[in-house]
C-alpha cells in the first residue's frame, strides 16, 4: 500500500469509528511498534512516524554507526549510514535505517492488525461510556436517522453518537420516521467491560417524570414533588404530586394555562392520557384520589402491613373504576403500592 492509499484508509477508518484521525494514527503507530519488534526481536530500538499533514510513513530502525562490520541489526557501518541514513553521519550516532514495511511479513502485518482492532475497540467503549455517564438516567433528544423495515427497531443519533431503540422500548401505536426528533430515557450502559451499548427507552415510567421537570418549573425548582408514577405507556400514565408551598396548586401547575404544559408531554407521549393526581399522606386519601376519575365512596385499609385495601364506589361507577380491561385498578394500585378489591356501593341482591 503506498503512502496516498494508507492515509486514505486512515481517514475513512476514522470516519467510520468516530475516532479523530490523529488518535487513530497514535493507535496505528504503537500497533505497527509491536509488530516490528516481533518481526525483528534482536533490535533494541525502533521508531515509527506517522505524519498525517505530510502523507509520511516511515518505521526506522535505530542503529549506531560504527568503523568495521556490524556484529547485528543494532549497528551500521558508517559508509552504509552515509548512503543509507545520512551523509552527516557520524561514528557513535545513532541514525534511523528506514525498513520496508514489506519486510513485516505476513505474521506481522496481522500482529499490527489485530492490536490496532484492539485499541480501536477500547476507544469506541471509553467513547459510548465517556458520552453517556452523565446522561443515564435522564431524558435526551434523539434524531431518527434509519427505521429497520422488518423488525421496527430505530437507529438514533443523540449529539453525534449512535443509539439503537429497539420496538419493544417503543410506544405502542407510535410510528417513527427518518427525520423525527424524539425524546428518550436513557435507561444506562449495557456491558461497560466489554462491548457497551447505551439501553434507551420511550416506554420508561421516568422518561414522564423527566418530561415534566423539563415542562414544569415548579418541579425543577422544587415547590411541587413528583411522588409517584404509574405508566401503561402509549394508553395512561397517573402521576402523583404534591406541592411545597400552599399557595401552589400542584395539579394546575403540571397542566399549566390552557393546558399548555400538560398538552406538549402529551404530544410527546404519542398522545397518551395523563392523569395528574393528588398525593397525600392519608392512604385511603391517596387512593382515592388514585381511582379518578371515578368516583369513591369509601376506602377501608384492610392490612396495612400487607397494603391491602377495599374500596367502595357508586354502582355506575363500577366499569370506570376498574377501567378498559382492568387498566384503571391496575395503575392506581401501582401508584399507591395497594392492592386494591374495588366493590359497588349497593350489591345486586
Amino acid at each position: 500500500m503506498n503512502n496516498k492509499a494508507f492515509f486514505e484508509a486512515i481517514n475513512t477508518l476514522a470516519s467510520e469509528h468516530g475516532i479523530p484521525p490523529e488518535i487513530l494514527i497514535d493507535k496505528i503507530g504503537q500497533g505497527v511498534l509491536k509488530a516490528v519488534k516481533k518481526e525483528y526481536p534482536d533490535c533494541d530500538e525502533f521508531a515509527v512516524n506517522i505524519d498525517l499533514e505530510k502523507n509520511k510513513f516511515e518505521v526506522c530502525v535505530m542503529r549506531t554507526v560504527v568503523d568495521d562490520e556490524p556484529i547485528d541489526m543494532n549497528e551500521i557501518n558508517i559508509e552504509d549510514a552515509k548512503v543509507s541514513c545520512t551523509k552527516k553521519a557520524k561514528l557513535g550516532d545513532i541514525v534511523p535505517y528506514k525498513l520496508s514495511t514489506a519486510q513485516f511479513g505476513r505474521v506481522a502485518a496481522q500482529y499490527a492488525k489485530q492490536s490496532i482492532r484492539h485499541d480501536i475497540k477500547e476507544y469506541e467503549r471509553e467513547k459510548i461510556i465517556n458520552q453517556y455517564k452523565d446522561k443515564e438516567h435522564e431524558a435526551v433528544s434523539a434524531v431518527v436517522q434509519k427505521v429497520e423495515p422488518d423488525t421496527g427497531n430505530c437507529v438514533l443519533t443523540i449529539e453525534k453518537g449512535d443509539a439503537y431503540l429497539f420496538k419493544n422500548e417503543q410506544i405502542p401505536g407510535e410510528v417513527l420516521t427518518e427525520g423525527d426528533i424524539i425524546k428518550v430515557y436513557v435507561i444506562g450502559i449495557s456491558n461497560p467491560e466489554k462491548k457497551p451499548s447505551v439501553k434507551i427507552s420511550r416506554t420508561h415510567k421516568d422518561l414522564v417524570r423527566r418530561l415534566f421537570e423539563l415542562e414544569v418549573p415548579e418541579i425543577n425548582e422544587g415547590i411541587v414533588d413528583v411522588r409517584a408514577i404509574s405508566r401503561e405507556a402509549g394508553a395512561r400514565t397517573k402521576v402523583a404530586v404534591c406541592s411545597n408551598d400552599e399557595n401552589v396548586d400542584p395539579v394546575g401547575a403540571c397542566i399549566g394555562s390552557k393546558h399548555s404544559r400538560i398538552e406538549k408531554i402529551i404530544k410527546e407521549l404519542n398522545g397518551e392520557k395523563i392523569d395528574i393526581i393528588v398525593y397525600d399522606e392519608d392512604p385511603a386519601v391517596f387512593i382515592s384520589h388514585a381511582l379518578s376519575p371515578a368516583d369513591v365512596v369509601s376506602v377501608t385499609i384492610v392490612d396495612a402491613e400487607e397494603r391491602i385495601c377495599t374500596v367502595i364506589v357508586p354502582n355506575n361507577q363500577i366499569s370506570l373504576a376498574i377501567g378498559n380491561k382492568g387498566q384503571n385498578a391496575k395503575l392506581a394500585a401501582r401508584l399507591t403500592g395497594y392492592k386494591i378489591d374495588i366493590r359497588p356501593e349497593n350489591p345486586v341482591q
